[in-house]
């Protein structure tokens, strides 16, 4: 046996490394267990190319836990080490590694954490025990080792007597880590961060049914039972996830099946999936799902997962994935993304640039080839992915120039078109007398009904733009096209909107017209406001109440973030009232000579215009019910 004291010069590197090591004390287990896959695979490699003369066999990880004894035990059957390597690796490399890197970060390094860059790995164990063991056997003929460490420099290491191939590390946990103890504790660590590992991890036992075969031999009482039970490991992993096999070998039930394995409290299956593979210049694979997503932008709680060789690194993709594609589900399995010393962040690089423009550029690709190929499926679907294609145009260049292909513009008739289909259809009748094509469009369908109606009369589409975020990219749109605008359906009177050559005469004089101005402006709150009287259609509504487009586009744009002008999120809303000179009403107002009758009509027509844009609301709808029955008894 030999003692030894590891050669430090910080003496009280054990709290550095507890209080610093990493922010998140529970990867301690996602590392120990990393290790003894990398020792299992390494053996892999080794018999594979004849330089272990050794049987790999069917190796597993095993978890146990000791509750009375307070210990933990991750056992593998990897390559092991000798005496030599315990004191080389453990001892030399991994705590020169720490004390470099206290050394240098101990002041920034609080919530960065360390990792296994250093050889640090092992060393996480110290944050929750008090004493750890390695009991270890080569693959190679020597002696097994036995080391002991109790969190301070001093280490005793020894022969052991184990016979078998591999490695088992025994934490006794310390006091304040007593939850690592409980079963549903480790379960719940080793699914969130082991689920996919490539060797598979043993904790405990469960116990199967199993169909009893003719003619097998069985004890007397089992002898009436069609199944009998039995004990067999309690294998926590699926150790060839989806995304370790090729495309071909997977069936849409396996991708959806995979998608349940991946988010078991999801419901919804998902509208359909990317696969992503690609072994130059990076290594990259996973499955993307996109989920339905509908109108509103939630926040997720299933988020993309990040695993390096499948394991577990985090759900926070930032960086890797396009902005816009954070809203989707799935995984992605890279070796080569950089990250920082805890697997927790990445570093802004040039390999994770060409990362995020590969993934942008075949989830586009997919898009374009799912429309190509079932463009009625497509179609039935844009309502649920919508949002995240929009905020991708938005938001990313590259998927901007693809978008066109695949990115549809829904009729209030539930037709669809593409940009290019939207100008070939709309052009003949909705080109304005200046040459510009004007593409009207509804944000709500019900609530702006009527003036959709008026625009259908005429033989006009109408389309239905939705989205939080539309207002920005239809300002986008008609940066790109100068000779398009698009103008919502309530934003002015339909002639108005798309100005043909003809004008309407207009029934009153000049001077009658300057008397119903008048009339009116005493009457109508001046703040929300502005009449303007046209000369309609003499079947045209009375009183129209429009919302300029510009100026609710820019408070729309200021609200949703990211553009309008400076501080028009909060202007109070502004109205035009149009009024038709050519109405019967009109003519009634500016004729009648009771003051009384004559507001009590402009109010009524002021409610009633106000009514079908949904603006009639609280006191003034009590009011205008009240006072509409009177003038119906």
């Amino acid at each position: 046996m030999t003692t030894g004291k590891i050669n430090v010069s910080v003496e009280n590197i054990f709290p550095l490394i507890k209080k610093f090591l990493y922010s998140d004390h529970e990867i301690f287990l996602r590392e120990l267990i990393s290790n003894g896959t990398d020792a299992t695979l390494k053996l892999k490699h080794l018999t594979s190319i004849g330089e272990a003369k050794v049987e790999y066999g069917n190796p597993i990880i095993e978890v146990k836990i000791d509750k009375e004894g307070k210990k933990l035990h991750i056992i593998d059957q990897g390559l092991g080490m000798t005496a030599d390597e315990v004191e080389k690796y453990i001892n030399e490399v991994a705590f020169s590694g720490a004390e470099e890197f206290l050394d240098k970060y101990k002041d920034s390094a609080k919530d960065s954490g360390i990792i296994g860059h250093f050889g640090l790995g092992f060393y996480s164990a110290f944050m929750v025990a008090e004493k750890v063991e390695i009991i270890t056997k080569s693959f190679k003929d020597e002696p097994a080792a036995h080391w002991t460490c109790d969190g301070s420099p001093e280490f005793t290491l020894e022969p052991a007597d184990k016979t078998t191939r591999g490695t088992e590390i025994i934490l006794h946990i310390a006091e304040d880590s007593l939850e690592f103890l409980e079963d549903s504790k480790i379960n719940q660590l080793l699914n969130k961060y082991n689920k996919f590992m490539p060797i598979p991890i043993k904790f405990g036992t469960k116990t199967e049914k199993i169909e009893q075969k003719k003619g097998e031999e069985v004890a007397v009482e089992d002898k009436d039972k069609t199944f009998t039970e039995v004990e067999v490991d309690n294998i926590i992993n699926n150790p060839n996830p989806a995304w370790t096999k090729q495309p071909t070998e997977l069936s849409d039930a396996d991708y959806k099946d995979f998608y349940r394995e991946v988010y078991p409290m999801q419901f919804e299956e998902p509208l359909f999936h990317i696969h992503l593979n690609v072994d130059y210049p990076f290594n990259l694979t996973g499955i993307l799902y996109f989920p339905k997503l509908g109108s509103d932008l939630q926040i997720q709680k299933d988020k993309i997962q990040l695993y390096q060789n499948q394991v577990y690194v985090t759900d926070n993709v930032e960086g890797i994935v396009p902005e816009f594609l954070t809203m989707l589900k799935g995984v992605i399995d890279s070796p080569d993304i950089p990250l920082n010393v805890s697997r927790s962040g990445l570093q802004a690089d040039a390999a994770v640039k060409k990362i995020s423009n590969y993934i942008t550029r075949k989830v586009a690709d997919k898009l374009k080839s799912l429309f190509t190929e079932n463009r009625e499926d497509f179609e039935q679907k844009w309502n649920d992915i919508k949002i995240v294609l929009e905020y991708g145009m938005l938001s990313e260049d590259k998927f901007y120039e693809k978008a066109g292909a695949f990115v549809l513009y829904p009729t209030v008739d539930g037709k669809y078109y593409t940009l290019e289909e939207l100008k070939e259809n709309l052009a003949a009748n909705q080109t304005d007398k200046d040459g510009k094509l004007v593409v009207l469009y509804a944000g709500n369908k019900e609530a702006q009904h009527s003036y959709i109606e008026i625009a259908k009369d005429k033989g006009y589409e109408v389309l239905v733009l939705d989205s939080p975020i539309i207002s920005h990219l239809i300002q986008k749109i008609e940066g790109d096209n100068s000779n398009m605008t698009f103008v919502r359906v309530d934003s002015d009177h339909i002639d108005n909107l798309i100005k043909k050559e003809e004008t309407t005469i207009s029934k009153l004089s000049e001077e009658e017209q300057t008397n119903l101005k008048t009339v009116l402006e005493a009457i109508v709150p001046k703040q929300t406001y502005s009449v303007q009287l046209e000369a309609l259609d003499s079947n045209a509504s009375p009183f129209i109440i429009t919302q300029p487009e510009f100026m609710r586009r820019m408070k729309e744009m200021s609200q949703s973030g990211g553009g309008g002008m400076f501080g028009m999120g909060n202007m109070p809303e502004m109205y035009n009232l149009v009024v038709n000179t050519n109405s019967e009403l009109a003519t009634s107002i500016l004729n009648n000579k009771d003051k009384d009758a004559q507001e009590s009509l402009v109010k009524q027509a002021l409610d009633l215009a106000k009514l079908s844009q949904n603006l009639l609301k609280g006191e003034a709808l009590t009011a205008f019910v009240k006072r509409s029955f009177e003038l119906i008894k």
